[in-house]
């Protein structure tokens, strides 16, 4: 497993609104242009073995419909905000086809967030056709998932805590503002670095643009994609020109191979 092909798929690349917004008359909102047509935060990891999701948002179902993704191994959560998990009934659909349980993995914090969300999905009294799930205890120490080793990255969303990860020499972060020292080490030697960059502005918990590009730098990758992207951030025909060499604006459906 660990000389074989690893394909990265952004499932969504749009912030907790997606793009367009909900009866917003902006430029963005309105374009015809599917690169401004976002979904919220998500990757999907295949091999030719198996498929991980990180994150099950609000838009989970559409996204496996369009990736026409067959099986499912695993769901990894990043962190508990509603749109990063409000999709988990629909891995449903999994447990049907595949007969089995699927596998979560969490911290125990995001444990106990979704089981407030999703009660009856831990009940012990299950009502028929819930999503069935077995839930994997993740801390800041490497795990492995059928082979594919995962490192997480401790980093904040404010005053919240969130995971970014590290496979191979593909790190991934979303929701995030602060990166913190020990932390920003296990980034270094990465090939393809992705990082949240909400809009040009500044905000109270994500990155914008101008910190994103900074910590590009700082990390000196090959290759940057910047996600969870706002529809303040500007069309993606006027801004991706704008960018350094090496720096993209990811969008949804992108595909990356590592």
């Amino acid at each position: 497993m660990k000389s074989e092909k690893i394909t990265i798929t952004f499932l969504g690349t749009g912030t907790s609104q997606g793009v367009p917004v909900i009866a917003c008359d902006c430029a963005v909102c309105h374009s015809q242009d599917p690169k401004d047509q976002r979904l919220r935060t998500s990757i999907l990891i295949s091999t030719n073995e198996q498929n991980i999701v990180i994150d099950t948002g609000p838009d989970f179902r559409q996204q496996m419909l369009r990736e026409n993704v067959q099986r499912l191994d695993a769901v990894v959560f990043t962190h508990e905000h509603k749109d990063h998990v409000a999709g988990m009934d629909d891995i449903r659909a999994f447990n049907f086809k595949q007969k089995e349980d699927m596998n979560v993995f969490a911290t125990d914090r995001v444990q106990e967030a979704i089981k407030r969300e999703f009660p009856y999905i831990f009940s012990e009294n299950k009502y028929p056709g819930v999503p069935l799930v077995r839930l994997n205890t993740i801390s800041n120490q490497p795990f492995d998932i059928n082979g594919i080793e995962f490192t997480p990255i401790d980093v904040m969303h404010y005053k919240m805590p969130v995971y970014g990860f590290r496979i191979k020499d593909f790190s991934y972060i979303t929701d995030c503002n602060y990166i913190p020292p020990k932390e920003k080490d296990k980034i270094r030697g990465t090939k393809v670095l992705v990082i949240d960059a909400l809009r040009k502005e500044k905000h109270i918990s994500h990155f914008n643009l101008e910190e994103a590009i900074a910590l590009i730098k700082e990390m000196e990758v090959e290759q940057a994609y910047l996600i969870h992207i706002s529809h303040l951030f500007g069309k993606y025909a006027d801004e991706m020109p704008k960018l350094p060499d090496g720096i993209e604006l990811a969008y949804d459906g992108l595909k990356l191979t590592i």
